[in-house]
């Protein structure tokens, strides 16, 4: 007779037995309501998420407004019938046909000049309606995401959007709210109503044309181009219209305009951005033609699907997996024992043990150790071999529950062992500098002296040196950046025989030079918003207040009431950490592409404003119960809410939550902060050491709780790149961790990543590294950007009657005060004529 307990199949071979082991396992049944927000579970379910440049589009216009906004849905339809009924007598906005619509629309259009800020604001409502779908004419869904695209195309035709651009200049340059916001005590949703439906109404057109559908016509696929064109070029003031939108998020932070809802800004600003530049996808297509044109190599594989087909790893044990697992050791010697005791008495026939199955932590394919005894029993004798397993270092979040072991996972099916892939899922790479490294030391070992960067000639070195070479070559690859860089070299070094550099106009160019002036304050100002909105910050006096355009103006008075507040808040920091982390990524990877020292530019100013030691404590929380969050209420999201009846809500509804495994937007923003990370650090020693100082690797490994390959993938290399500076004792106590490396990560095969004997990392060179990457920096923004940086090669004109000759442009009104200035600033100024003439 056999009985199943838990994760282990225990013969029970006398009535005895039997109860002994029903009452242990009651006993630690009991400590099953511990767990439940422990970080310590024994085994997370595998995620079924698929990562892409956002989630679905009606999640996307959901996340727009908050649930506090939700009255606000039919004030926009009061204030649009009540206009449509007073020019449209007895009829429907569906009913009325194309010109009828396009007529409507411009008298909306027109009434936006008035100079009446209430009946301004009214008519943009009505605009705000119709871009919301005319929902109170729609019964489903579909029917109002269908008005609503149809609406906003309509919208755009009429010029629509470089109206509302106006508007939001004169709001953004409004003095008296914003020093009206600055001397309130107490900021609400009432102080931002006009930047708020403003907004809207522009992230519904900049997302509705963005997303391309199978029935565009080719009307609506030009007006999309139209639209991507216009918003990525200099055309609002001589700047792109992104930058409006980081001028507003500067403003916001300095505490200037603390009214702004910035939630609603960063939201406009990322779609803005991946609009103009492109999504991730399209960022793999424009690397393939860019190395096309540079005549390099073809990528080995497509990184988007090898990701996708990767399969998420076990995470490590934790201290309580451990001790269970040595107590069931210990148990199933006592158990062994009694049986052999009992068929000695007679009691019962004896009954061969099966043997223990336990999954190996980060096991990818479910396979045994190759290196482990498969007698079951001879692990059973040694308990030494239990904690071969361990993982090193106890999580800081496991410490205190490890005071009752949990009851261990239950056994995986037969039907999930899969058997174990042929090849990696990446191919190898080696750089240039990988060869040349590797042949200088084989000719000092071999010959006694090096050739330089000379890759070619292999005299006097023996045949396995040779081979090395061969292989090592044909898993070259050079990348676009060393392209560029090389470029640039030749550029600094040879300015008059090189000319001048031909610079493609590219939306990620028009986008940086816009930027340049200002881009240390983007960049803080980002970091700021983001560490105010992370899960882990404390609330401060002097922090700033992120809540302005969600905060009711009357405060909730009852627990309901306060419950649904309360989702709203954290569902409001979800989203802005969501919006920041995927807009920084974006303009990482599309600045490295247009320029590696663009990227570099970008990245320097991130690690200068602590950017690794917030993402780490951004990590350093229960990031299983991040992930796992709830915080949404499916019946007050758009469309839904407009269409639906709305059901009552109670406490334990709210409590509830929806049905989903995971939050999609928690999970998309780890995997976004860890990509930023690993962009930031990739081939920096010195900033691979401020993981190593701000001891990343626990933070990480508790990351990895996560059954997601994707964000797997990007923990494991930021494990790998600082694994030579955590020591011997490290690596060997995370061997599983170092497995799973080597499985997942893409090899460098003269890599010694798990040795710590690269010579590059000496840490007297981390200060030198920075500097001197930071004056490359500075020499390709003075090259490219600088006006006044060749005026020493112009030629200089020495005639007195052309140069006083020349036409300077004075202002309108100079001829005004023309004899005041002649006044000022010649006739009263003493000249020292004999001071020139010493001087020359």
């Amino acid at each position: 007779m056999q009985q199943q307990t838990d994760d282990m199949e225990v013969p029970l071979l006398n009535d005895s037995n039997s109860n002994r082991q029903k009452s242990q396992a009651q006993e630690r049944d009991g400590f099953n309501h511990q767990l439940k927000d422990s970080e310590g579970s024994m085994e997370s379910p595998n995620l079924e998420f698929e990562y892409g440049d956002m989630d679905n589009f009606t999640a996307e216009l959901s996340e727009l407004y908050s649930y506090t906004e939700e009255p606000e849905f039919s004030l926009n339809r009061d204030y649009f019938e009540e206009d449509f009924k007073n020019h449209v007598k007895g009829r429907r906005w569906m009913e009325l046909s194309m010109e009828e619509q396009r007529v409507y629309v411009m008298r909306l259009l027109d009434a936006l000049e008035v100079t009446d800020r209430d009946k301004r604001l009214k008519v943009a409502r009505a605009i705000l309606y119709l871009a919301q779908g005319v929902f109170d004419e729609c019964d489903t869904e579909a029917d109002v995401l269908y008005w609503s695209r149809h609406n906003v195309f309509l919208l755009y035709d009429m010029g629509i959007f470089t109206a509302l651009l106006e508007l939001l200049s004169m709001e953004i340059d409004n003095n008296q709210a914003c020093s009206s916001a600055v001397r309130k005590p107490a900021i609400s949703l009432a102080d931002s109503t006009e930047l708020r439906v403003l907004l809207s109404i522009m992230y519904l057109m900049v997302e509705t044309i963005r997303v391309e559908t199978e029935g565009d016509s080719p009307e609506r696929k030009a007006a999309r181009e139209a639209f991507r064109t216009e918003l990525g070029s200099p055309l609002y003031n001589g700047e792109p219209f992104a930058l409006l939108l980081f001028t507003m998020v500067t403003k916001f932070c300095c505490m200037n305009a603390p009214h702004f809802p910035m939630k609603k800004v960063l939201l406009l600003l990322w779609k803005t951005i991946l609009f103009t530049l492109g999504g991730f996808e399209e960022l793999q297509e424009l690397k393939v033609r860019m190395r096309e044109q540079l005549n390099l190599s073809a990528l080995p594989e497509d990184s988007i699907k090898v990701v996708r087909h990767m399969r998420a790893a076990s995470p490590p044990a934790s201290a309580m997996e451990l001790i269970e697992q040595q107590q069931q050791q210990k148990r199933g010697r006592r158990s062994r024992r009694s049986a052999f005791v009992d068929s000695l008495e007679g009691d019962s026939p004896y009954a061969k043990k099966q043997p223990l199955v336990k999954q190996d932590s980060l096991d990818t394919y479910n396979e045994r150790d190759p290196f482990k005894n498969d007698d079951a029993r001879d692990e059973e004798d040694d308990p030494e071999d239990v904690d071969s397993g361990i993982e090193g270092e106890v999580d800081p979040l496991d410490r205190d529950v490890i005071i009752q072991p949990p009851p261990p996972p239950p056994l995986r099916p037969p039907t999930e062992r899969v058997s174990f892939p042929r090849g990696l899922p990446w191919a190898p790479k080696v750089r240039e500098k990988d060869i040349e490294h590797f042949l200088e030391t084989s000719r000092n070992k071999f010959i006694g002296f090096t050739l330089g960067n000379d890759i070619d000639t292999l005299v006097g070195l023996p045949r396995p040196i040779h081979e090395s070479v061969k292989t090592l070559k044909q898993h070259k690859y050079v990348s676009i950046a060393e392209v560029q860089i090389k470029r640039e070299e030749e550029l600094q070094q040879c300015p008059m025989t090189m000319g001048e550099e031909e610079v493609e106009e590219t939306p990620a160019e028009i986008l940086y030079l816009g930027m340049l002036p200002s881009l240390s304050q983007y960049v803080i100002a980002l970091l700021k918003l983001l560490l105010a909105a992370a899960p882990t910050s404390k609330a401060k006096t002097d922090s700033i207040n992120i809540l302005a355009d969600i905060l009711p103006e009357e405060m909730p008075i009852t627990v309901l009431q306060s419950m649904k507040l309360g989702i709203d808040v954290n569902r409001h920091k979800e989203i802005i950490v969501k919006a920041i982390s995927a807009l920084l990524l974006l303009l990482l990877k599309h600045f490295k592409l247009n320029h590696i020292y663009q990227f570099e530019y970008v990245a320097q100013h991130l690690v200068f404003a602590n950017c690794i030691p917030l993402i780490l404590k951004f990590f350093n929380q229960n990031i299983m119960s991040y992930i796992s969050a709830k915080n949404s209420i499916c019946a007050l999201d758009f469309p839904h809410c407009v269409v639906h009846e709305m059901p009552e809500l109670t406490a334990e509804s709210l409590e509830a939550g929806d049905s989903n495994q995971f939050c999609w937007r928690n999970l998309f923003s780890c995997i976004n902060l860890l990509r930023i990370l690993n962009k930031i650090t990739k081939w920096k020693h010195s900033r691979t050491m401020m993981l190593v100082v701000f001891k990343s690797a626990p933070i990480l490994k508790r990351a990895l709780k996560v059954k997601q390959a994707m964000m797997q993938l990007y923990v494991l290399k930021l494990l790998k790149i600082q694994t030579k500076y955590l020591g011997r004792q490290w690596r060997k106590s995370n061997m599983k961790t170092m497995s799973a490396i080597y499985q997942k990560v893409r090899h460098r095969l003269n890599d010694d990543w798990a040795y710590g004997n690269d010579i590059d990392a000496r840490p007297w060179d981390f200060q030198a590294e920075e500097c001197a990457l930071r004056e490359s920096i500075e020499k390709f923004n003075a090259r490219r950007y600088d006006k006044n940086q060749n005026s020493e090669f112009t030629p200089v004109d020495n005639c007195l009657q052309s140069v006083l000759g020349q036409r300077v442009d004075l202002p309108e009104d100079f001829h005004y005060s023309y004899e005041m200035w002649l006044e000022r600033e010649v006739f009263s100024q003493p000249i020292q004529w004999e001071g020139l003439l010493q001087a020359q």
